[in-house]
């Protein structure tokens, strides 16, 4: 997170990526056409990595739609239901709702229902960064979350 998008954000989370993936063989980096993501720079780190590269239509929404519905997930599903107040506490809990939750535990119906690492490890074998949390019960929506139990 960052308080500018721009092509410094998008490189540091493409090498934060990166590092916690040995095999980029046959990975699709798909964007919109935000001047970031179109940076030569970035294209360039993509090349390099031997990520393809992805962008939207012009005017098409629907080619966004993965990212737009994670985006309105973790509003409903975080960032809405906690008072965050200061940009580090906002950081640190989307950070560990996207590693110890999104990722590891909670289910995708576009992946019949496992966790995107489960997919990846059933699929592929090499799979992503798993880290073994506790997931708590949320008590107002009996539903696993990724924070502490309400």
């Amino acid at each position: 997170m960052s308080e500018r998008i721009d092509r410094e954000l998008v490189l540091e989370a493409l090498r934060k990526a990166l590092a916690h993936r040995s095999e980029t063989r046959d990975l699709i980096h798909h964007s919109d056409r935000g001047s970031q993501y179109a940076s030569h720079d970035y294209r360039d780190a993509l090349d390099q990595a031997g990520i393809t590269c992805s962008m939207s239509r012009r005017g098409n929404c629907w080619d966004n739609a993965v990212a737009e519905s994670f985006f309105g997930t973790l509003k409903v599903e975080l960032l809405y239901e906690l008072p965050l107040q200061t940009h580090s506490g906002t950081r640190s809990a989307v950070g560990d709702y996207i590693d110890a939750f999104y990722n590891v535990r909670r289910r995708h119906s576009s992946l019949g229902y496992q966790s995107p690492v489960e997919f990846e490890l059933k699929n592929w074998g090499h799979g992503g960064f798993a880290p073994a949390l506790p997931v708590m019960k949320d008590k107002r929506k009996g539903q696993e979350s990724p924070g502490p139990e309400a």
